[in-house]
């Protein structure tokens, strides 16, 4: 795949700019890690950076014929230019919206974008590794489209569904991803293991959901994790899926929300597997203190114990604890202290002890640790 990067205006002071806000790398060092993140997956990148918006346009439409797919940080055009979001639009090119800062939280006007409605997805706060983020989704988009479905009435109420080959049933795996319940994580985070799991058999189902809006959103979240889980049931004719043999998958945030999803889910899952998770949220330690204080809000000594899933066992359903002995973002203890309470409220319940793995390493297919998560999620001995 050819992939051409697009930077608008003022990202050439990239380096000097705002470092606290953009960073301290220069435009030029950006560059070249994205084509060394294209390499990766062994795609071909080309940038272009400008401040006008004429070239930008023109750069685009010369990107048809000779690029496969455009990654494109608009810059303040972002907000501003229905030109550029129509040239994205008449080029046909898939899009990945990105932006270095978290446009979410700064001034009222940046949080608008008028490019995002022509592009396939979008992507800002993850500072550079935003732009490591936009290659790896469109490498699996290409590798397996998915169908994207909305199942509830709101922007983050959608998932992507992934086929396996074959005519069915399928089993499926429900995929909640991580990143702190915030805003500027989404779903593309699995997008690798979502792939992995359809080319083994296995239909996914990897769904967003609403998060903190600033503070404060842990009900909205827990709702829309169950709900996903069960909207399987409405999809299940269509797509041939197999409910009887139904995985919910969380990673880091999304092993909390995984957990009430299958223990609240209107047809049980065969099983909940718990990916790096949060799972004892009053030990998660000082790291996550602020996230769990947003994530809850005025309410966090009133219902902490109600979303947290060590004092919510049993279960009721096979749960596996996946866990990398080298994760520094969420401790191996969270997950070897859930299964030893889920053993002892009676939960089937076992251990993934991955002694390489990192908190990320665990939901990237080509890390040496993704085979002992994915025997996990078949349900396979590891």
């Amino acid at each position: 795949m050819r992939i051409l990067l697009l930077n608008g205006p003022n990202l050439n002071l990239l380096g000097t700019r705002s470092p606290e806000v953009y960073g301290a790398a220069t435009l030029e060092e950006v560059e070249g890690l994205c084509s060394v993140w294209a390499a990766e997956y062994g795609h071909r990148l080309e940038a272009f950076q400008s401040n006008h918006e004429g070239a930008l346009i023109d750069a685009v439409h010369a990107a048809r014929g000779s690029a496969d797919a455009i990654v494109f940080n608009p810059g303040a055009y972002t907000h501003t230019s229905y030109a550029l979001r129509d040239a994205i639009e008449a080029v046909g090119l898939p899009t990945v919206e990105i932006h270095i800062s978290n446009v979410a939280e700064r001034e009222p006007w940046r949080r608008v974008s008028l490019i995002a409605p022509a592009c396939v997805y979008r992507i800002y706060g993850r500072g550079v590794d935003g732009y490591r983020a936009a290659v790896a989704h469109l490498h699996y988009r290409a590798a397996h489209p998915p169908i994207t479905i909305g199942y509830g009435p709101l922007p983050d109420q959608v998932g992507d569904l992934r086929l396996p080959e074959g005519a069915g049933p399928h089993p499926a795996a429900v995929l909640i991803h991580g990143g702190g319940w915030t805003g500027h994580y989404t779903r593309d985070t699995l997008d690798g293991a979502a792939v992995d799991l359809a080319a083994r058999g296995v239909a996914t189902w990897n769904v967003e959901y609403r998060r903190i809006p600033p503070v404060g959103g842990w009900r909205d979240a827990v709702d829309d994790a169950a709900a996903a889980v069960d909207a399987l049931e409405a999809l299940a004719d269509e797509y041939r899926l197999d409910l009887d043999d139904v995985t919910v998958i969380g990673h880091s945030a999304g092993g909390c929300l995984g957990f009430f999803a299958a223990k609240g889910a209107r047809r049980p899952p065969a099983r909940f597997v718990s990916v790096g998770g949060m799972l004892d949220l009053r030990r998660l330690g000082t790291g996550c203190d602020r996230l769990l204080a947003r994530f809850l809000g005025d309410e966090l000594e009133t219902h902490l114990d109600r979303v947290d899933p060590i004092r919510a066992l049993p279960c009721g359903v096979p749960v596996a604890a996946v866990h990398g002995a080298q994760d520094d973002d969420i401790h191996p203890g969270q997950s070897r202290r859930f299964v030893d309470a889920a053993l002892a409220a009676g939960d089937e319940a076992r251990l993934v002890d991955l002694p390489e793995a990192g908190h990320l390493d665990v939901i990237d297919p080509r890390s040496p640790s993704w085979e002992g998560v994915a025997s996990a999620c078949l349900d396979k001995p590891v």
